[in-house]
């Protein structure tokens, strides 16, 4: 995987372990942020694809795969989207790009969100695949939704519950939640490369991981809120172009560009591709494409 990339490794000021990361590719930059339970591997079969157009930088989020997992301080703090947002801004400075295309997964799609309300300027255009806006799913959620993402509150439990659980059989909740999230394709249930599989159980299982990432739900169901509600009633918007795509067989249902149209206020696209949850690894060609599509748009 990641044939012809080169491999970093980044300090930040919240995070002085440093930022894992790969990069490659020539053209503009493009940061790419996976979700959970992942890492940056999420992106081995769109990566090649979008070498040839972008320079392409895929970190490992803070507290997630070999990145530094420090300590989650006082109401998660360390591990508030704002705070992953910082890591991403500082990181890109360091390699030479004050401004770059995002694009983000999962809860990386949520990092991504954050950074385009902090630091507009150095956003061209963004991509947010199979998210909502984290403040319109906490107050709309239904049941159908609340049991797709029933690990949003599990998760963020306090007094160390979901850790010591996850914790007693690590292989059988990744593989558990990694086939849940997948689609039904006509060949039966997608899957991960074994490869890429491979990868996520060893990050998994290392030290610091599921604490680290129990502590970033918990942040996303407390001061994630607080931060995304306040910008919300002071009519703090996405400003550069949006663009969505979400799995049509996932769990975020319809209306999602009706949902990101309130907290947006730039041009919103987007569209449901045939698949599940993990977009990148099965409809890599859709996204290299629509990728490629939306950020021509700025030549």
């Amino acid at each position: 995987m990641f044939e012809g990339f080169a491999t970093r490794r980044l300090p930040t000021s919240g995070c002085p372990e440093g930022i894992h990361l790969r990069i490659g590719g020539s053209g503009p930059p493009l940061l790419l942020l996976h979700g959970y339970p992942q890492t940056h591997v999420c992106w081995h079969r769109v990566a090649p694809l979008l070498a040839d157009r972008f320079t392409l930088v895929l970190p490992d989020l803070r507290g997630y795969g070999d990145s530094g997992k420090p300590e989650p301080g006082e109401r998660c703090m360390a591990y508030s989207k704002r705070a992953l947002a910082e890591d991403m801004v500082e990181m890109m400075q360091a390699l030479g790009h004050a401004h770059f295309f995002l694009a983000g997964h999962d809860r990386g799609a949520r990092v991504a969100h954050r950074l385009a309300l902090d630091q507009p300027q150095a956003v061209l255009r963004l991509c947010t695949m199979d998210i909502v806006p984290t403040l319109h799913r906490f107050d709309t959620i239904d049941t159908r939704g609340a049991l797709g993402a029933y690990h949003w509150f599990f998760l963020a439990q306090p007094g160390g519950l979901p850790e010591r659980l996850i914790g007693a059989e690590p292989e059988f909740f990744l593989r558990h939640t990694l086939r849940s999230w997948f689609g039904q394709g006509e060949a039966g249930p997608a899957e991960a490369a074994p490869e890429a599989m491979a990868e996520y159980l060893r990050c998994f299982r290392a030290p610091g991981t599921i604490r680290a990432t129990c502590a970033e739900y918990r942040a996303g169901a407390t001061v994630d809120l607080e931060h995304d509600r306040a910008d919300f009633q002071v009519g703090k918007r996405v400003t550069c172009p949006l663009h969505l795509l979400w799995g049509a067989g996932s769990n975020q249902g319809s209306g999602v560009l009706e949902a990101w149209r309130r907290f947006a206020a730039g041009p919103v696209t987007g569209r449901g591709l045939a698949c599940g949850h993990f977009l990148p690894e099965e409809r890599p060609e859709e996204v290299a494409a629509e990728l490629c599509a939306f950020l021509a748009d700025s030549a």
